[in-house]
């Protein structure tokens, strides 16, 4: 896979951004709150803004070094761009979108089949029509098709499904899922919804006023309890890969085997052994010193507390190893004390079936379930 290297510093007004991480290729995910730095970081990249120090590659490719004056300009960087309206010309057929940014490219540069880039996006049939007589997620593969036929070297994506609605994110999503894997292209793409990251990232890195706090995996990141409460959007929680082991129609339920025991969730499609991964918040974690008995809640899974951060005076997360499944409680500090909770004690943690929903943009008090089949 190409790999990207990015160690910039731009100041925009009073603004100061420092990024520096390198990805060996696939998706990178930029997440942070609403004026971290994402959208400024990807300007910079694209080549829209000169930065004041700092060096950009793609591969053997250098597209910015500041030390030894080197700048490529936009329209040579090969670089293309997906912004959260798709921004295709109105005048021109979905065919002769696709094919503008194809005649662009040398024809020595030019990389993949049309037709087998059609395939991939599923937009045979929309060839001949106009982009009014598109649905937002039908215009947001087309723009993602015309980027990719220019034969990038990086493709930028700014929060492409930020405007959509969920039913068409749900439509987009399984693409860029495709694409990640079929296009040897390395993506960088902005996005703050967890769902979405936990789906597509290969790598994350989090931006914080400018600031690059942390800087790997998915999984990695959001197991780390210092991050909190810096990204709001980051909450203290665990994604588990758990399998489907078997459905309960007579009470619309799901049950779930990871690692560290069997759960139930509100009844998802899926045959048996399809993969299923589910994010638990920490919030919905209870703790327990003793075996759950007469609980409404219906999964309990033995563990020991393997960290305890606590956040000022009132509250305290606690992680827990359940089998090898990581999972993180978020209980007062008066429970802390009162239940005599200490590094390595052995607990269980208690997850109420409801805290699940299925994934696409995930509304508050839920937790997340990424369809990975």
């Amino acid at each position: 896979m190409t790999g990207l290297e990015i160690d910039l510093s731009h100041r925009l007004g009073v603004f100061q951004l420092d990024a520096r991480f390198t990805a060996k290729g696939g998706l990178t995910a930029l997440f942070g709150p609403s004026g971290s730095g994402k959208s400024s970081l990807v300007n910079l990249v694209a080549g829209l803004v000169r930065p004041d120090r700092g060096r950009i590659a793609v591969g053997d490719r250098v597209l910015v070094d500041t030390e030894a004056n080197i700048f490529v300009p936009p329209h040579r960087r090969r670089v293309g761009y997906v912004f959260q309206d798709a921004r295709l010309f109105p005048h021109l057929s979905v065919r002769r979108n696709l094919l503008y940014g194809r005649w662009f490219t040398p024809a020595a540069e030019r990389r993949g089949a049309i037709d087998d880039l059609i395939d991939l996006l599923g937009i045979g049939p929309l060839m001949e029509r106009r982009p009014a007589g598109l649905s937002g997620g039908e215009r947001q593969r087309v723009a993602i098709g015309r980027a990719l036929l220019a034969s990038p070297r990086l493709l930028l994506m700014d929060e492409p499904l930020a405007a959509l609605d969920d039913a068409r994110k749900e439509e987009v999503l399984p693409y860029i899922q495709r694409l990640r894997e079929g296009m040897d292209v390395p993506i960088l793409y902005v996005s703050h919804s967890v769902p979405e990251v936990l789906r597509l990232a290969h790598h994350l890195v989090v931006l914080d006023a400018g600031r690059v706090v942390a800087d790997g995996t998915p999984e990695d990141i959001f197991r780390r309890l210092d991050l909190h409460p810096t990204t709001a959007e980051l909450e203290p929680g665990h994604a588990l890969d758990t399998r489907i082991a078997g459905h309960d129609e007579r009470f619309g339920l799901t049950l779930l085997d990871a690692r560290g025991g069997r759960l139930a969730i509100p009844i998802v499609a899926g045959g048996i052994g399809a993969p299923l991964r589910i994010r638990i918040r920490a919030r919905d974690v209870m703790i327990s010193m003793q075996p759950p008995v007469g609980l409404s809640a219906l999964n309990g899974l033995v563990a020991r507390v393997t960290a305890i951060h606590r956040e000022g005076r009132t509250h305290a997360d606690i992680q827990l190893d359940c089998g090898g499944d990581m999972l993180v409680a978020r209980i007062t500090q008066r429970s802390l004390e009162t239940m005599g909770i200490a590094m390595g004690s052995q607990v269980h943690a208690v997850i109420k079936a409801v805290s699940f929903e299925r994934d696409g943009p995930v509304s508050a008090g839920t937790t997340t379930l990424v369809d990975l089949g």
